[in-house]
């Protein structure tokens, strides 16, 4: 049920699918191992997405290295038909590219706010931000995708739109 979610918070921290796959399994034994300190004084949700979050940032120091983005996601060749970008697995696909290749805090908040519909409240329990933060990355994110977004697509961002 919240495997789609989870993942996709992985991999915003972590830009590597595999690494994101293996994050959450041990986020989810680790949800396993410990539901019985749930406490419900916020959603399940809250509290999954929270540990997937701390445990993605805790490999991500371990890693302590760049992981260079191009050689984990391709820019497709070619222009792109209207028609087909407006297809949505194809919008998908360029807002993950655009997303992977963005600063890891904006690309959580942009997937946690409008890909997941979570308020600021909710996003702030998550990741462990204050507002201000929350609000800053959202606004600086929005901004930076859509450069990533201008410079995956050049032109036919603007057309399409």
């Amino acid at each position: 049920m919240y495997k789609n979610v989870a993942l996709s918070l992985a991999f915003s921290i972590l830009k590597n699918q595999d690494l994101a796959e293996d994050v959450l399994q041990e986020a989810f034994i680790k949800v396993f191992q410990k539901i019985e300190h749930f406490r419900s004084k916020s959603k399940f949700s809250t509290w999954l997405y929270r540990i997937v979050v701390n445990t993605s940032y805790n490999e991500l120091k371990k890693k302590k290295k760049t992981m260079d983005v191009d050689d984990l996601v391709h820019m497709p060749d070619g222009l792109i038909a209207k028609e087909d970008f407006l297809k949505e697995e194809t919008q998908n696909k360029y807002i993950n590219i655009a997303l992977a290749r963005m600063n890891t805090d904006e690309a959580l908040s942009l997937r946690l706010f409008y890909l997941s519909e979570m308020s600021i409240k909710e996003i702030k329990k998550i990741t462990g931000f204050s507002t201000a933060k929350v609000k800053v990355c959202l606004h600086r994110g929005r901004s930076n995708l859509n450069f990533e977004l201008k410079l995956l697509l050049g032109d036919e961002l603007t057309d399409l739109l």
